[in-house]
């Protein structure tokens, strides 16, 4: 059983496309002069998304490739759990760094808190939408090709 391809493509264009629909979102959503604020949540999710793909994403789906054939569900199922445990550890890096005067002094408090916010499920939702989309990407590069006749 041969591990999974590497994709070029698939490593530039799918951790950038969550970054950008959120800066986008923001951009035209937003009122005033949002422009600088857009801007920093697209830098700050490219940061977040590159980082994770490249320290998280792709050695887990090397590895994971190395004891099974992985199909598009399994990616995008190791590109689910993996956004989940984005959450947890930028909670944990936000309570970490609190001020000293929040009286939350339990860090699964402070988790079930952040939980509660709707937006916290977009964490998980943009490891399945990278995972789905580095499968795609991949996927579109090793396809057979037809000769032309």
């Amino acid at each position: 059983m041969k591990a999974m391809r590497f994709s070029w493509i698939g490593l530039i264009l799918a951790p950038l496309f969550v970054p950008v629909i959120f800066g986008a979102t923001m951009l035209t959503l937003g009122e005033g002069d949002v422009l600088p604020a857009s801007l920093a949540v697209l830098v700050v999710g490219c940061i977040v998304s590159y980082g994770s793909t490249i320290l998280l994403f792709l050695p887990c789906l090397f590895l994971l490739s190395l004891e099974q054939q992985m199909t598009g569900f399994k990616v995008c199922l190791l590109g689910l759990a993996l956004g989940a445990v984005e959450f947890v550890s930028l909670t944990l890096i936000a309570w970490g760094s609190r001020s000293p005067d929040l009286p939350i002094k339990n860090y699964f408090v402070y988790l079930r808190l952040w939980a509660a916010d709707p937006v916290t499920a977009l964490l998980p939702l943009a490891g399945l939408t990278t995972a789905g989309l580095y499968w795609w990407l991949g996927k579109q590069r090793t396809a057979p090709s037809v000769p032309v006749q």
